[in-house]
């Protein structure tokens, strides 16, 4: 007798058991092998043959039965199972949620069971909840027409939390050339830490002249000049915070000639350059989450500007350094590389021609 299928597994399903006891019968007639010798040779204990041997000719099933009794002692109840559908119909327009109605049972003291209990019977009920309404996302609003796409035009910035110091940190950063301008760490997020942060940020860009005593103190006073040629000059791009939302931080950024950009509500992307750069910036430098002392993670962003903004070569900006950018470098590098990509290409070209011209 042949065998090429292997052992036989632990588990089979009827069919395969019939053939292994019509092989086994096979093998006692015609060449008077015991039952052991045939389940050894089949990799099968013989216990198991002598089990499906007996189900057999007492004329029952080989199909494997369920295991324990068909009804678990610790399933549900038939008013447990009616409180559960009676709870998502008095409470589902609410909650919403399996999860939620799970909790609402226990806590009214109707039913107490678990989450995925709660689901399980919902869906053999045929009980949909209802789904919540999809918020409609709103159109995006273009940038002025005088916001050109040059550095030091577009502004953004926003505010990251360090969890070891227990501070948050503002910083301010050029949309085009990324170059981060200033940075401000304080305790608290208000509009004190933006317009202090505008201010560093205005005095590195060499813009400090448009802070403008005289029409910051008439935009505090309540009078707001129509069509002044000196609004505005800067473009400031944030979410929707209370910090820079707030009618301090817009009498600040018009004395300043700045003008406020909001992204939608509930869309980070509207901020990607400075979300982008938050997560570089805890990505690579994941000790500053670890840093303690506000005044040492304060000394230590300093220093890091310093390496982003003159060292670190950004991928956005054509692997040139947002300091480049900045101030007008950036295209000339990147055409140089051109140039020398080309000309060094050009020039193993040549001397591969030469080579073969001495060694033919």
């Amino acid at each position: 007798m042949g065998l090429t299928a292997g052992p036989v597994p632990p588990r089979v399903d009827a069919p395969v058991k019939a053939g292994v006891l019509e092989l086994i019968d096979h093998a006692a007639r015609e060449g008077g092998w015991s039952l052991r010798r045939s389940a050894a040779a089949l990799g099968v204990d013989h216990a198991r043959v002598l089990r499906w041997q007996a189900r057999a000719a007492a004329g029952g099933s080989l199909a494997d039965g369920k295991p324990g009794p068909d009804v678990p002692l610790h399933a549900l109840l038939d008013w447990e199972r009616a409180a559960i559908v009676k709870l998502a119909e008095d409470w589902g327009e609410i909650d919403r949620s399996h999860r939620k109605l799970a909790h609402r049972g226990s806590r009214l003291g109707l039913v107490h069971v678990s989450e995925s209990t709660v689901l399980r019977v919902l869906v053999a009920e045929g009980v949909c909840l209802p789904a919540p309404d999809r918020r409609e996302a709103g159109s995006r609003r273009a940038w002025p027409e005088w916001a050109e796409l040059v550095p030091g035009v577009i502004w953004i910035y926003d505010f990251t939390h360090f969890r070891a110091s227990g501070v948050c940190a503002v910083a301010v950063l050029d949309v085009v050339s990324r170059y981060w301008l200033s940075t401000c760490v304080s305790a608290e997020e208000s509009s004190t830490q933006v317009e202090v942060a505008f201010i560093d940020a205005l005095v590195v860009d060499g813009k400090e002249h448009l802070l403008d005593g005289h029409l910051l103190d008439e935009l505090r006073g309540g009078a707001v000049p129509d069509n002044d040629d000196r609004l505005p000059v800067l473009l400031a791009i944030s979410d929707n915070g209370p910090q820079m939302t707030s009618k301090a931080t817009a009498t600040f950024m018009a004395g300043a000639r700045i003008a406020q950009h909001f992204g939608r509500p509930g869309t980070p992307n509207d901020q990607a350059w400075v979300e982008s750069f938050f997560g570089h910036l805890k990505g690579e430098h994941p000790y500053l989450d670890k840093i303690g002392d506000p005044g040492e993670l304060e000394a230590e962003l300093r220093r890091l500007r310093v390496h982003y903004d003159t060292v670190r070569l950004h991928e956005g900006l054509g692997y040139v350094t947002p300091d480049d950018e900045h101030h007008g470098r950036g295209e000339g590098i990147r055409a140089a590389r051109r140039a020398g990509l080309k000309a060094a290409w050009q020039a193993r070209v040549a001397t591969r021609r030469t080579m073969g011209e001495d060694h033919p």
